[in-house]
């Protein structure tokens, strides 16, 4: 870890970057489940009008906007702590946290097998630290 930055620091760090890159995630996927198939659209009435499609729907922009968000925070955490304990933390942890939201907002069906792998996911997230 790079000098200066506390393990509270670094889980600070690490919540704002998981969160909204999962908030991100959920929100692009309902969009294009509210938007419909892109290619139908594009079909239908073009290219330009699908994009503006996309453009227009408010979970869309919202997705954008959180994922943007996300990636800052990706580049202020990787500059303040070690990318061999940021990258994987945080790649993982955001596997485990859009598996819960995809759950409880999107109603997907999540089976035994990504449940356990999730927590396979924590445990490894827990020995990178020790």
């Amino acid at each position: 870890m790079i000098a200066g930055v506390t393990g509270l620091e670094l889980a600070a760090m690490l919540a704002v970057n998981v969160s909204t890159a999962t908030a991100g995630d959920i929100l692009i996927a309902s969009a294009f489940r509210q938007i419909g198939d892109f290619d139908v659209i594009m079909a239908r009435s073009g290219i330009l009008s699908a994009i503006f499609t996309v453009l227009r729907n408010y979970r869309f922009l919202s997705g954008f906007a959180a994922m943007a968000v996300s990636f800052f925070a990706l580049l202020f955490t990787l500059s303040h702590a070690d990318v061999s304990l940021v990258a994987p933390a945080a790649g993982s942890l955001t596997f485990v946290t859009n598996a819960v939201a995809a759950r409880i907002f999107l109603k997907e069906r999540v089976d035994r097998r990504r449940w356990v792998a999730a927590i396979f996911v924590c445990c490894g997230v827990a020995l990178l630290k020790h």
